[in-house]
This record gives structure tokens, sequence and C-alpha cells, in this order.
């Protein structure tokens, strides 16, 4: 056991974790002690180092919220040995070494990399879950993503083709385009270059469903353009902002709104989070998701990757190695 780890700490809100030296955990007889190998990063990091993400902790705390690692302890009857490759999806996995329950850990395919499982569980979670839990999307409806280059937004499109979805991916910037396509999407709207989103998307057949990252005035359009019938995904507010929807409109024409936080599943339906979970390690088995990573990181330029969130410039997810 090192006497010390390199761990990320926010020691005040309203600033980037510093990178400090801290003492290795200690874990309880019920907990799996994890050599990290890599983090991903969430834009709820960036509302957590602010103090305002839903669940709030208070500083000096570790931040990171998912990651991947090897197991060098784990409770008796757990399942898991030391040397197993494991995602892990708990608070405070931007350090070296961590302790955590051990239902926090899932065992990846052998051909998935640390760097790809590092990021897998809450994007790709977020949107297997949302889409065919609340959303119910069928095959050969249309699905808009927004965000659709982000690092949430790129799952969504991939799995909606999966599904046997048409999607429409928008992005912002003409560089993001090629990479919605590949991801699976039919058709992708530079925001940038559009005047008006809601007519664009009607101009394309309207849609069934919304799946929304972003909030703001790009969500208000997009909802405008729901069929009868459709369903519209609260993911997020990248944008800074919710978006402002008229629910005279979702009346008359029977939209559903759902609002949809991952990590809640925790405690609303854990199997349901589970079995998702296990759906997409499988269809990663299959060849038919591919992970793409925005960028790979140290853990010394952990900054660099706060501000790539900040200014949403990162095509697929940040990850930060250690």
């Amino acid at each position: 056991m090192p006497e010390t780890i390199s761990a990320a700490s926010v020691n005040s809100y309203g600033q980037d974790p510093a990178i400090e030296e801290l003492s290795p955990p200690i874990r309880s007889q019920d907990e799996v002690l994890l050599r990290m190998h890599c983090a991903a990063l969430n834009f709820a990091d960036l509302l957590q180092a602010r103090g305002e993400y839903q669940e709030r902790v208070q500083p000096p705390f570790v931040p990171g919220l998912e990651g991947a690692g090897e197991v060098l302890e784990a409770p008796d009857g757990s399942g898991l040995i030391p040397g197993d490759r494991v995602a892990v999806c708990y608070s405070g996995t931007l350090a070296q070494m961590i302790a955590v329950p051990q239902d926090a850990c899932i065992k990846i395919p052998r051909r998935m990399s640390f760097e790809q499982a590092a990021g897998f569980q809450i994007a790709y979670g977020s949107s297997h879950l949302a889409l065919t839990g609340l959303a119910r999307l069928q095959p050969d409806e249309t699905l808009v993503v927004l965000g659709a280059a982000g690092g949430v937004g790129l799952t969504a499109v991939e799995i909606g083709h999966a599904l046997g979805a048409r999607v429409i991916g928008v992005v912002r910037g003409a560089d993001k385009l090629q990479t919605v396509t590949d991801a699976g999407a039919e058709m992708v709207i530079d925001s940038a270059e559009c005047t008006d989103l809601r007519a664009e998307l009607r101009k394309a057949g309207g849609v069934h469903v919304v799946y929304d990252p972003v909030g703001g005035t790009a969500g208000k359009q997009a909802f405008g353009a729901l069929r009868r019938g459709g369903r519209f995904l609260v993911i997020g507010f990248a944008s800074g902002t919710p978006p402002e929807l008229p629910l005279n409109h979702a009346l008359v024409k029977n939209i559903a709104i759902h609002g949809f936080y991952w990590g809640g599943y925790r405690e609303l339906n854990p199997t349901a989070l589970r079995q998702s979970l296990e759906e997409l390690f499988a269809l990663f088995d299959k060849g038919k998701l591919t992970p793409v990573a925005g960028e790979i990181l140290p853990l010394s330029r952990l900054a660099d990757g706060y501000e790539m969130l900040r200014s949403r410039k990162a095509v697929g997810k940040i990850l930060i190695s250690m």
C-alpha cells in the first residue's frame, strides 16, 4: 500500500479541483478497494464544483462520478476478486485509489479498455434507460438529439440508431457533423447555421421523441416540432437554463414530458438500472456500440478538462487517466 495517492480535491465552491497527495483509503468490510486507471468528466462535475448539483457535497471532496479500474481487495461473496477489471459509478473517482460499495462495480467485457469503460455508464446508461424506458422509442420513429456531439448526446444518437429509429442530430459547429453522422444520425443540423430549428425539424417531417441535454431555446424549438403523442426527455441544461415548454401545447397534442435523472434510479428502480447496464455491455461486446473519447488527459491536466466541459468544445467524453 503506497503512503500517499494523487487525487483531485474541490476545496471550495467556485474553483476547479486542485491535485493533492492524500492518504490512501481504508476499505470497510463490505467495500471494494480499487486501483483507478481512468475517470470520466460529466457536466454534473461542473455543477458539483459550483455547489449547484442536486446532490450537494460540502468541500473539501474528491470529485468524479464514474470511472474504471482494477480490484485490489473485495469482500467474500461479492463475486469480485483481485485483478478483476470493473467500471464503477460512485462519487470520488478522480483519485488513484478508492473504496466503494460492491454494488457500485460492474465487470467489463474483456475487449473493453479502461478508457472506454470509464465514461460508459452515465452517458450510455442515461440514453438507454431514457429511450427504452420512458420514451418507448420504436423502430422507424424519428428521434432528435440536441447536443448530439457531446458525451451524452452522442450515445443517444448511437443507441437510437441501434434501436432502429431515424435519428436527427443537432450540433453547434461544422467540425462536429461527421462524428455525429458516423454515430448513426441520418441528418445533422448545425445550429450555428440554422435560424429556426423548429421549422427545420418540421420540414424534415417532425419528430416523435426529443432527447434534450441542452435546454434553453433549442429545447423549446425542438419541442415545437413534436408530433401528436410525442415524448420530450428532459436530460439536462448544458445551455444554463431549462427550456420554457408550452404546457398548453403538451395538453392539446398529448405530448408527454419526462424528467430523467439516471443517478436517481439507484433508489427509484435499481433493478431497471442494473438490467440496462448489462444490456449495454452486451451490446458493446457484440460490436454494436463504439464509445468516442473526446480527449484523454493526465490527472495533472484536470483543469484543462474542466475548461473543455465549460466551453462545450469536446466531441465525446473527456477522460482523465491516472
